[in-house]
Parts: C-alpha cells; sequence; structure tokens
C-alpha cells in the first residue's frame, strides 16, 4: 500500500517536472525571440539611422500587419499538427471579392462581412475534408492554393479590379491613428483575441490537446474533427482579411497579390517557437516573429542589400530557429 502510493506520488511529481520543463521550454524560446529582435532592432537603428524614423518604422508596421495576421491563423492551425497552404490564394480572393462588391455600390460593412464568410468557408471546406476524411491537410490545402487561385482569375478573367471609393474603407487599410497605421492595431487586436481564445477557453484547450495526441483526443470525447475544421475556418477568415485591408490600401483589387504569403506565414510560426507537429507554442512568439522578420527585410532594404541575399539571411534564421528549438523540446522532454 505504501509502495503504491510512493509510485503514485513520484508519478505525480514526475508529469509536474515535465509540465514545468515544457513550459520553461516554451518560454526560453519565447525570451530568445524577443531578445534577438531587440538586439537586431539596436544594430538597425546603429547601422541605418533613418532605421528609428517615425515614417519608417509606421511602414514597417503597415507592411507587416498582413503577414502577421495571416500568420497569427496559421499559428492555430500548426497547433492541431496542421498546415494551410492556401491562405495566400484565399487571401487573394478576400480581397478580389470586396472590390467586386462594393464596385456596385455594395455598403462596406456588408461587403467585408462577406468577404470574411467567404475565406472562412474556404478554410472550413479544406479543414473538414482533411478531419472527416482523414485527407492530409498539406495535399488538401495545396489544392485549395491552385483551385481558389484560378477562381480568382476568373472573377474578372486576370484583370484587377477598381473598388468603390468609400474613404472610411480606405482608412482601414491605409489610414493611420497618429503615428500609428490603423491596420498594426488590426493586427495587435488580432493577436490579443486569438491569445485570449487560446489560453483563455475551452476550445483553446481543444486545440492544444489535438495537436498533442489527436487519438488521445479524441478518446476522450473531445471534438477532434470540428476543432480542426474551426481553426481552418479562422485562418480562412484571417486570411481574407487581409485581402480585404490589401484592397482598402491599394484601392484595386489585385488577383496576382499574396503569391508565397504562405511560406512568410509558416515561417513566422516556426520561428516564433509553434512545434510543426503540433501541441506547443503561441500566437505571442508568431507576433514577435513577424516584427522581426519584417525589420531584417526593412534593414536589408535600407543598406540596400538585393532581395536575393534577404532570401537567403531568412532561410538561415529559420534553419537556426529549428535547430534551436528541437534541442529546447529534447532537453525539456529529457527533463
Amino acid at each position: 500500500m505504501t509502495t503504491s502510493l510512493g509510485s503514485t506520488l513520484a508519478s505525480a511529481a514526475g508529469k509536474e517536472r515535465a509540465g514545468r520543463s515544457r513550459r520553461g521550454a516554451d518560454l526560453i524560446v519565447k525570451s530568445n525571440l524577443l531578445l534577438v529582435f531587440l538586439g537586431l532592432c539596436v544594430v538597425a537603428s546603429l547601422l541605418a539611422p533613418q532605421f528609428l524614423t517615425g515614417r519608417n518604422i509606421a511602414n514597417l508596421l503597415q507592411q507587416s500587419s498582413l503577414t502577421g495576421i495571416v500568420a497569427i491563423g496559421m499559428t492555430m492551425v500548426v497547433l492541431t499538427a496542421g498546415i494551410d497552404l492556401s491562405v495566400g490564394s484565399v487571401a487573394a480572393f478576400g480581397g478580389m471579392t470586396v472590390a467586386l462588391l462594393m464596385a456596385p455600390g455594395m455598403p462596406v460593412l456588408p461587403a467585408i462581412l462577406l468577404s470574411l464568410a467567404i475565406g472562412a468557408a474556404f478554410g472550413a471546406v479544406m479543414g473538414g475534408l482533411s478531419a472527416y476524411l482523414s485527407l492530409p491537410s498539406f495535399m488538401t490545402t495545396l489544392a485549395g492554393l491552385t483551385a481558389i487561385r484560378g477562381l480568382t482569375y476568373l472573377l474578372t478573367d486576370g484583370k484587377p479590379a477598381q473598388a468603390g471609393g468609400s474613404e472610411a474603407f480606405q482608412l482601414l487599410g491605409g489610414g493611420f491613428v497618429g503615428y500609428v497605421p490603423i491596420v498594426g492595431i488590426i493586427f495587435v487586436v488580432v493577436t490579443l483575441l486569438a491569445a485570449g481564445v487560446l489560453r483563455g477557453t475551452t476550445f483553446g484547450e481543444y486545440v492544444y490537446a489535438v495537436g498533442s495526441n489527436k487519438e488521445a483526443a479524441r478518446l476522450s470525447g473531445l471534438p477532434v474533427r470540428g476543432v480542426i475544421t474551426t481553426v481552418f475556418a479562422v485562418s480562412g477568415g484571417l486570411a481574407a482579411l487581409a485581402g480585404v485591408l490589401l484592397t482598402s490600401r491599394l484601392t484595386v483589387g489585385q488577383p496576382t497579390a499574396f503569391s508565397g504569403l504562405e511560406l512568410d506565414a509558416i515561417a513566422a510560426v516556426v520561428l516564433g517557437g509553434t512545434n510543426l507537429f503540433g501541441g506547443r507554442g503561441g500566437v505571442f512568439g508568431t507576433f514577435v516573429a513577424v516584427l522581426l522578420l519584417s525589420v531584417l527585410r526593412n534593414l536589408c532594404n535600407l543598406l540596400g542589400l538585393g532581395s536575393f541575399f534577404q532570401m537567403v539571411v531568412t532561410g538561415l534564421i529559420l534553419l537556426v530557429a529549428l535547430v534551436l528549438n528541437m534541442l529546447i523540446e529534447r532537453r525539456g522532454a529529457r527533463a
């Protein structure tokens, strides 16, 4: 009896230590990333004095926010051990849709909501195919990437679509509150809402449980298929939001927009410390990673370095981030 009780207590203590170790690993990844980001900002300010100007920082935040909004949705998908390669095409479709709806005079709010609903529907379909038919999300969203991009071209035969001339709509993607771009505020709000859902709701617990062990979650009675479908719907809706905001800023829907966006979003998620196999990570790491990558590219531009060099540097940073995250994960597992 005493031996059994001792074993139980030892097992509970071991689980508690493992939990603390995993939380410590997450904290190390996020802290390291934040320190790297701050260090990069210091280096950028020394190498390029114009980096710290209000105009440059505002432009940096405005440019990074669209990728960031999409990356937040991607984070939720990756937390369930999925991947969404269709976000670039969905974003382009959302931007084209809102332009076509507003051109004949539809009010701004209904046009935006309908575009977001279509994006969420695209995501739900691909997530549902993956969840209910047990299809790999990589393949379903790869098919979605191609098909939805084709639909985007079909909307206007591959030509840009002029949006309506509403000033309120243009402010949404191109306006400022003081020196802060409105699109940047939207990025922050989306991040905070996603963090609140993941860390403060039952649905958020389900997301982490499904990503940690899908079969165990199913046997525990969790709505695994519904959770997967929902996170893909959220990803699609946020991708469409990014498209709407770009159309707002440009006042025109571009069918070729957001080419390669899925790779930028995945890069931010991985660099932010979210495990590609699901169950570990969060949106705050993604938020910092988006800003870090944007600062890096901005610095390269200020120094006159070409896009090819930027691609090499970004790839090396991602490789180092993957190795560090793997080493931290293994250390946490051994503990």
